[in-house]
C-alpha cells in the first residue's frame, strides 16, 4: 500500500498563519482588515485560509 503525502490544512489559527508569512500577530490582523486574507469563523475562532496565504504572498513577490 501506498503512503500518502502529508496534506496542509485548509485553514489555520493566527499565530500559525503569522509565523507561516514571517510576520507579527499586529501585522497578520492589518492584512485581513485590508481585505488581504481570507478568513474563516468557527464561532469565536477565527482561522486563515491557507490558500489565502500562498495567494498574498504570490501576489506580493510578483
Amino acid at each position: 500500500m501506498k503512503a500518502l503525502p502529508p496534506s496542509e490544512p485548509i485553514c489555520v489559527r493566527v499565530n500559525e498563519a503569522a509565523r507561516m508569512i514571517g510576520v507579527g500577530r499586529t501585522k497578520l490582523y492589518e492584512l485581513i482588515a485590508a481585505g488581504e486574507l481570507e478568513t474563516v469563523k468557527l464561532g469565536k475562532a477565527t482561522r486563515i485560509v491557507t490558500a489565502s496565504l500562498h495567494d498574498l504572498v504570490r501576489r506580493r513577490g510578483a
